[in-house]
């Protein structure tokens, strides 16, 4: 069955489960790791930025304003562009937002509510029919994932066989202008009072709370990771006081699920930061890509770094995964379904990636609202 196309408006790679499991899904569940190390700990998203990014505290500052000011730009330069809609891209360094075009007209529509404008020969409608091309394949061996570069108006597909990522190609008859093949060593893994980032338990297992929603029924709960469990699976807060059910859980093809609560386990708008406090969640507005964003989860705490690309489709060894979000936060199993946050918005839940908070890495996220959207669910931002 393909999954919902509602979620799937939310990429593809290989995961190692988020449940705290040791090498790959298929191993033992481990004994439940400490908690997160408390050394250079930031309490607030700015102190995070400062430390993660290499930011002065202006710095780190008068980015979150540029990104928050680029999100209402963002939004009005896609409506003003129409059709001729490219996709947009925020820049850490320079702060400034670009928008690509596919007309010239568009471009000065986009300029004029306050974006730099750039006609680009592809754009997002183009790019996004390479991805579903690619999908309908099923994916290659040694291919890793495939994704939008909107910056540079292509398709990258990384694999670790040349080859096998030609073969790909040639499968989905796809124009080869819009493609670059890039050589990767990566291997992607999947990463268990409602806190986005604590922990929590299933047979075993543990992953990382997303954020706290209620059905339409009005039942609490949360969003997570589908691979930490299917429907019917039941859950338990870190300290055994909460339990829930998963009622919704889509894995593989997405990576999303709600886990409602059936006793004592209560709705917040918060986010563990680690430090002893928490970050509010005032909404999910979609960040541009590059802007940064941090992480939070019960393995590794909270991280930050930046949004590289959406629309990725990602081999795991379970089955490939759609419409991911590419970033260069760090992330380590137990982790998954943990939050991804920029400014006070919800970005998505943690997948997997590949490598570890010690050398870095590159960490996939679900992005929420496609899931809120398809089951009917209401973000807690009070």
């Amino acid at each position: 069955m393909r999954p919902s196309p509602i979620i799937s408006a939310i990429g593809t790679g290989a995961l190692a489960l988020g449940m705290s499991i040791a090498v790959a899904p298929s191993a033992g569940a481990t004994t439940l790791p400490a908690e997160p190390s408390t050394d250079d700990v930031a309490a607030t998203m700015q102190e995070a930025l400062e430390r993660d990014f290499g930011l002065t505290p202006f710095g780190a500052e008068e980015l979150l304003d540029a990104q928050a000011e680029a999100f209402e730009i963002d939004a009005e330069a896609a409506e003003a562009a129409g059709d001729h809609y490219g996709g947009s891209f925020f820049d850490t360094e320079s702060l400034e937002l670009t928008v690509n075009v596919t007309d010239a007209q568009a471009a000065e529509q986009v300029e004029a509510v306050g974006a730099q404008a750039e006609v680009v020969e592809n754009g997002h409608e183009a790019l996004t029919g390479v991805i579903d091309a690619l999908d309908d394949t099923g994916g290659e061996n040694g291919v890793v994932s495939w994704y939008p570069d909107v910056a540079n108006d292509t398709v990258v597909i990384q694999a670790n066989d040349a080859d096998a990522a030609r073969s790909l190609v040639e499968s989905a008859d796809v124009d080869t202008s819009a493609v670059e093949v890039e050589q990767t060593e990566e291997s992607p893994e999947l990463y268990a009072d409602i806190v986005g980032g604590d922990a929590f338990t299933m047979g075993g297992g543990r992953c990382s709370i997303g954020f706290a929603a209620t059905d339409s029924s009005g039942n609490d709960g949360f969003v997570t990771a589908g691979h930490c469990g299917t429907v019917g699976t039941s859950a338990t807060s870190e300290d055994g006081s909460g339990s829930g059910v998963f009622e919704e859980s889509i894995f593989p093809g997405n990576d999303a699920a709600f886990v409602s609560s059936t006793s004592n386990w209560g709705v917040t708008n918060l986010v563990n930061t680690y430090d002893g406090s928490n970050q509010t969640v005032g909404g999910s507005e979609e960040a541009p890509i590059g802007s940064a964003v941090c992480r939070s989860g019960s393995t590794t705490g909270w991280e930050c770094g930046s949004i590289e690309a959406r629309g990725e489709s990602v081999s795991y060894p379970e089955g490939t995964v759609e419409d991911m979000t590419r970033t260069d936060a760090c992330a380590e199993p137990g982790d998954s379904g943990g939050s991804f946050i920029s400014g006070d918005q919800a970005q998505g839940m943690t997948s997997g990636g590949s490598g570890n908070c010690s050398s870095g890495g590159t960490t996939y996220y679900q992005e929420i609202n496609p899931a809120l959207d398809t089951w009917g669910l209401d973000l807690v931002t009070s």
